[in-house]
């Protein structure tokens, strides 16, 4: 995957897997003083979006720290502070904010593309993931969510037909959520097949199960699916933003945990 960073979009890995095959690195626009120390990569051991905070000071270090793009990078921060306590419209004003002050930040705000789906405002969530996609085109992730986008405002044959391509993604879990939600197939037998995996794989194939029968329309399996994810082993974990976007799907849709 291309290296972690919030004002300069990264693919949306998010668990504890390696870099996917083929990430491309991101532009600069205007080179620094003096070179700028690479951002630090997810491990194994690391998620990525444990990474955000250290990789954004990694863009002030770039854009001087001051100006229009470092107070950009103070706002999509705030953005996801936002969303993770369940704001999701606040999270929206914050990204919107930082492009306004930095119009360069709209393709990589894969954040802003997941606020907008859960305030139902589907046609600028997919536009938003097409822009990420086009600038990041091994995004699985960001494919799905512009799918999850569309079916709703053209249906899921029309909306499988508008698919976006991206290249192999180096997780099983994900290429085989990937070819799913591209194709079609049973959720079920995605969360049969990493049950028995890593904590990261047993909830991103829940979490994606269950956001494949929102799609379908089937609430009651949908719920099931996620609420499993909320309650994974890494559901919990601090700082991982899908984790937290699960709990905030249940808020959106008034699902109880218990």
């Amino acid at each position: 995957m291309a290296p972690a960073s919030v004002a300069l979009h990264p693919p949306t890995t998010s668990f504890p897997f390696p870099a996917g095959a083929g990430g491309r690195s991101r532009p600069q626009w205007g080179p620094p003083a003096s070179p700028a120390p690479p951002p630090p990569a997810a491990t194994p051991e690391v998620p990525r979006r444990l990474l955000l905070p250290a990789a954004a000071g990694v863009w002030d270090f770039i854009s001087g720290g001051a100006g229009g793009a470092a107070a950009a990078s103070l706002s999509v921060r705030r953005g996801m502070q936002l969303f993770r306590q369940g704001d999701v419209a606040g999270s929206l004003a914050e990204f919107d904010k930082a492009i306004e002050m930095d119009p360069r930040q709209k393709q990589y705000l894969w954040q802003r593309g997941l606020s907008l789906y859960y305030l139902d405002r589907f046609e600028e969530g997919a536009e938003q993931f097409r822009l990420d996609v086009a600038a990041n085109p091994n995004d699985t992730e960001e494919s799905i969510w512009c799918f999850l986008c569309e079916a709703p405002l053209y249906g899921i044959e029309e909306a499988r037909k508008r698919f976006l391509e991206v290249g192999l993604d180096s997780r099983p879990v994900m290429r085989e959520a990937y070819a799913q939600f591209k194709d079609g197939g049973d959720p079920e037998k995605l969360v049969a097949n990493f049950s028995s995996g890593t904590v990261g794989e047993v909830f991103y194939s829940s979490l994606y199960a269950g956001l494949y029968y929102e799609s379908q329309k089937d609430a009651e399996k949908a719920k099931s699916h996620i609420v499993a994810a909320c309650k994974s082993p890494y559901g919990s974990r601090p700082g991982d933003y899908m984790a937290s976007l699960a709990f905030v799907h249940c808020q959106c849709r008034n699902w109880d945990l218990e």
